[in-house]
C-alpha cells in the first residue's frame, strides 16, 4: 500500500513511464476525449458523477506527486477569465504561470505526441481544462 495521496494505479503507471517534458491533461466533463486525445495518451476516467472528481481535486493530488514546470489553459474567445483559473493558480503557486490557448489551440496541444496522460474529471465548470508539463526531479 502506498502512503501518498495518489493511489490510482493507471495514473501511477502513466506517470512512471513519463519524463521531463511529458504532458498531462486534466479536463472537465465537456471535453471531447474520443476525438481530442493524442495517440500516446493514456485516458483515465475519474468522472464518477457530476462534480466528482473535480479538476481542482485532480490538480491538487498531481501537484503533490510530480514536478510541474508549466501549465496551459483553455480560454474563452471573449468575456472574463474563468474563475477556476484562480484555483489553478492557488494550487500551482506563484512560480508557474498559466499559458492561454483558445479552444482549438488547446486541442492541438492536447492531441500532441507529448501528452502521456489525460484525466477525465466530473468537473462541471466550463473551461476547467489544464495541461501540465512535467518538470525535472533534481538529485538530492
Amino acid at each position: 500500500m502506498l502512503k501518498s495521496r495518489l493511489l490510482h494505479p493507471e495514473i501511477l503507471n502513466a506517470l512512471a513511464s513519463a519524463g521531463h517534458g511529458s504532458k498531462v491533461v486534466i479536463a472537465d466533463s465537456n471535453y471531447p476525449f474520443a476525438t481530442h486525445s493524442g495517440q500516446n495518451a493514456h485516458v483515465v476516467f475519474l468522472n464518477l458523477a457530476p462534480g466528482l472528481v473535480t479538476a481542482t481535486q485532480a490538480l491538487e493530488v498531481l501537484a503533490e506527486s510530480i514536478p510541474i514546470e508549466a501549465a496551459e489553459v483553455m480560454v474563452p474567445n471573449d468575456g472574463p477569465e474563468p474563475p477556476i483559473f484562480q484555483e489553478f493558480r492557488q494550487v500551482l503557486g506563484t512560480e508557474i504561470g498559466l499559458t492561454a490557448h483558445d479552444r482549438f489551440g488547446f486541442y492541438d496541444v492536447a492531441k500532441s505526441d507529448d501528452v502521456c496522460l489525460m484525466i477525465a474529471t466530473g468537473e462541471q465548470r466550463i473551461y476547467a481544462n489544464i495541461i501540465l508539463t512535467i518538470g525535472v526531479v533534481m538529485p538530492s
